[in-house]
């Protein structure tokens, strides 16, 4: 009778049947050998008159092993089974485990991954911006507790028909960043497939083709006139360049390059860095925006001290002083530019290089061997197009003024 050796444990060789070498130097302390070779410890003792077994994890060293076989005996001495101590245990940490599986798969954790990974890195921000909005508003109030695996297409047409009620366009965007989504979700092995798939698009949705007229264009800038601040200011800059929204709204210091505005790809929905020269009313307006925000570096500021949001209430606040007209919406106002430059003479070509389109004239094999830049024709379309506003609204051609250079 002796003790177990780490030379006897090694050289414990594989039988055709399992079995046991008893450790002399612990009481119930067992080498069990099975025939695939497996080696394991085992603590053997009686409790409540029934032979017991308590198999220790891993492959502990002699000395832990007997150990933890001594402090077994002390728990059977004391009327605890540390064999049901332990499944119980293994139990709890699986339940523990599961748990977290389960809070880590809801739509609001993975989400907050979608945003950050995919939303924010590959789209622009004011996309980025919007599919957060998204989320936050319509699909986590709905959703957000719920694990992914859970979600049917049930669940995807009543979440989208629900918001198709009295937003329909909003309901085809809710249904567009959800399918992104859950294919974003597939293609990480998170689920098997998309419940979006053969979810059709809940309205149809008819290309806008409000022009606003002369009058409208000159009642629209007199109303950003008396609203003021930086958000007349952000449509005045929508009315002389034909920016989209956010390129403008979300306009730095670091974009204005003496009389020029330098758009990097990321912000541009073609992707692309597109130039746009400032007309001598268009300067103006930048030059009378305040320089710094205190603790930020001007070249990081906001043009406008921040981002201008919110273009619902600055909408209502226009309406206030525009008076009785057509419905219209802030995104008219670009296709009213492009409309108006082509009515007071700026040809097609030119038009669509201030509007950074990438299709009509210049797609295709054009796109492709046409470097032109288009930026003295660009300057003097917008400084048409700027005299014309001016003129709208009683008054002459602005004096040549340009912002001094970074």
């Amino acid at each position: 009778m002796a003790k177990l050796t780490p030379i006897t444990v090694a050289n414990a060789k594989p039988r055709a049947k399992p079995y046991e070498l008893r450790d002399h130097g612990a009481q119930g302390l067992h080498l069990a050998v099975q025939p695939t070779g497996h080696k394991s410890m085992v603590v053997r003792y009686r409790f409540e008159g029934r032979p017991r077994k308590l198999t220790l994890d891993g492959f502990p060293s002699l000395a832990v092993a007997r150990r933890i076989a001594a402090e077994a005996m002390v728990e059977v001495a004391a009327g605890r089974d540390p064999a049901a101590a332990k499944r119980i245990a293994k139990a709890a940490a699986k339940e523990a485990a599961q748990a977290e599986v389960r809070e880590r798969d809801t739509v609001e954790c993975l989400a907050e991954q979608f945003c950050k990974q995919h939303a924010r890195r590959k789209t622009r921000e004011n996309s980025a911006r919007a599919t957060e909005g998204i989320f936050r508003n319509i699909v986590l109030p709905a959703w957000g507790s719920r694990r992914v695996h859970a979600i049917a297409r049930r669940d995807v047409i009543d979440l989208v028909e629900r918001v198709a009620v009295d937003r329909p366009v909003m309901a085809n965007r809710v249904k567009a960043a959800l399918s992104k989504y859950f294919n974003w979700l597939a293609a990480r092995d998170v689920i098997v497939a998309s419940p979006c798939a053969g979810v059709p698009a809940p309205s149809k949705e008819v290309a806008r083709d409000r022009v606003l007229s002369d009058d409208e264009l000159r009642r629209l800038w007199l109303a950003a006139e008396a609203i003021g601040g930086p958000a007349g200011a952000c449509i005045k800059l929508l009315l002389l360049t034909g920016q989209r929204k956010n390129e403008i709204a979300l306009l730095k210091w670091s974009e204005v390059a003496g009389d020029m505005l330098e758009l990097p790809a990321e912000r541009m929905k073609g992707r692309a860095a597109h130039l746009v020269p400032l007309s001598t009313q268009a300067a103006a307006i930048l030059a009378s925006m305040p320089k710094l925000v205190p603790g930020v570096p001007r070249k990081d500021s906001y043009v406008f001290g921040s981002p201008i949001g919110h273009f619902d209430r600055i909408k209502r606040a226009l309406d206030a002083h525009i008076g009785e007209t057509l419905p219209w919406v802030i995104q008219d106002i670009r296709r009213s530019v492009a409309s108006g430059m082509a009515r007071i003479g700026v040809a097609v070509p030119v038009i669509e290089k201030i509007l950074a389109h990438r299709s009509g004239t210049f797609k295709g094999v054009v796109g492709v061997y046409q470097k032109h830049s288009f930026l003295p024709e660009m300057a003097a379309a917008l400084q048409k197009w700027s005299d014309h506003i001016e003129r709208l609204v009683g008054g002459k051609p602005a004096k040549v003024f340009r912002l001094k250079q970074r």
